[in-house]
């Protein structure tokens, strides 16, 4: 098959196919999207971080053995140089714009590059994403010259750590998703649309979901599995409109009546179509305690949080909380100032939205022990905590694609003042 006349498969490309494949699809029959706040953010994040990381690797070589831009073909071959930034290496079918070479002393084998392929992430965890893009370096390389770099290498996080990556693995991941956009281009036919997490930050998120919308489609209900998407269409269900009459109210047996809930898909369904809330089995809350609801935000990526909100009932009022940190020095600071006043509630209950202040609460308690002036009162409270999402999740159908705390706050009439 002549391959000559389909798009060249950029990094670009190749990043958008590994977040999503509708993404890598729109990319490539040239659709323009909506550019998001968020993502330009990124990206000026790592353009400063991949500055900021060449101004150091180059001072660690002298100024004749460096180059910026692309160098020809016959000086990458003869070597000429031992660092390379900001280079642009393709060859028919694959291109990469390639943020760091640096040419080993001697590969050992001849039949390896001379050359590494660097890349410069500002994330402190290397995830398999960020590895895949090193390894599409990689194969460039290698498809250009015929000879695989031994390893690459990435620089990351606030202490621009070095780890070298190890390619063999990788490289087989790598040859197998640039095969899938090969045949993705010559199908030139739109694959089945699944929205995922990174739609929050896609340019294409609202006609994405648009489209998702106008089709019914079962990815809109965001805690349904590929798995289970699949075993519905094997059944013959493919919107959620036709997932809603397959519901069926059953009475629990007594014995089962201790057991946790289960989840009704089916039932979400029914709830969107009719646009009614639906109430499964009967769950309560202790009611005899002083909540004290709690908010936590971080960077899942450094383990560090920054804020803590609290929201306390006092008589007909509430008094509100917020301890800041502006850097991880001060995080044991606002710990201990986020102790002090549940310390002051009568028979305190902590009520939060999700998981995320579960864990919180117990790495604070291993990573600070020493701010803790009553051990027991802590462990109590993080044993009688509640996530309310937990309560939700099997007893409140809420007419919503998702349970997530905005979806349904919008729903109940809540309206942020910034977007």
């Amino acid at each position: 098959m002549d391959y000559n006349y389909l798009m060249q498969i950029t990094e670009e490309i190749f990043q958008a196919f590994l977040w999503c494949e509708t993404k890598s699809y729109l990319k490539i029959s040239g659709t323009i999207g909506l550019r998001r706040e968020f993502s330009e953010w990124e990206r000026f994040l790592a353009e400063d971080f991949w500055q900021k990381c060449s101004q150091r690797l180059l001072s660690n070589f002298w100024q004749d053995e460096c180059f910026v831009g692309t160098p020809s073909p016959q000086e990458l071959e003869n070597k000429k140089y031992r660092l390379v930034i900001n280079c642009v290496v393709q060859a028919q079918r694959v291109q990469s714009h390639i943020q760091a070479l640096e040419r080993l002393p001697s590969p050992g084998n001849t039949k390896h590059n001379h050359y590494i392929p660097i890349r410069f992430i500002p994330k402190e965890k290397i995830t398999e994403f960020y590895k895949l893009l090193l390894s599409f370096d990689a194969f460039v390389l290698f498809t250009t010259s015929g000879r695989m770099p031994l390893f690459g290498k990435i620089i990351h996080g606030i202490e621009q750590k070095t780890v070298r990556i190890k390619l063999d693995r990788l490289m087989k991941s790598t040859e197998s998703i640039i095969a899938k956009i090969t045949a993705q281009q010559v199908a030139a036919k739109e694959p089945p649309l699944i929205l995922n997490k990174h739609c929050a930050e896609c340019e294409f998120q609202l006609q994405c979901r648009q489209s998702a919308r106008q089709k019914d489609e079962l990815t809109l209900l965001s805690g349904m599995t590929e798995k289970e998407r699949s075993k519905l269409h094997g059944k013959g269900l493919f919107t959620i409109t036709q997932l809603s009459y397959t519901f069926r109210p059953r009475r629990r047996p007594k014995c089962s009546l201790s057991k946790p809930n289960k989840y009704y898909a089916s039932l979400k369904a029914l709830a969107i179509r009719e646009q009614k809330i639906h109430i499964a089995g009967k769950r309560e809350l202790d009611t005899g305690q002083t909540p004290v609801y709690i908010d936590v935000e971080g960077v899942p990526d450094r383990d560090f949080y920054y804020l803590i909100g609290l929201r306390i009932k006092s008589g007909d009022s509430y008094v509100q909380h917020s301890f800041w940190a502006n850097d991880l020095s001060e995080e044991k600071e606002i710990w201990a100032c986020f102790l002090q006043p549940i310390s002051r509630v009568e028979n305190p209950r902590l009520v939060h939205y999700g998981s995320y202040e579960a864990l919180f609460l117990k790495r604070m308690k291993a990573r600070y022990p020493e701010a803790i002036e009553d051990s027991v009162f802590l462990d109590r409270l993080i044993a009688e905590s509640v996530n309310i999402l937990s309560v939700i999740y099997t007893h409140i159908y809420f007419p919503t694609y998702s349970n997530g705390l905005k979806d349904i706050a919008r729903y109940l009439g809540f309206q942020w003042s910034d977007t």
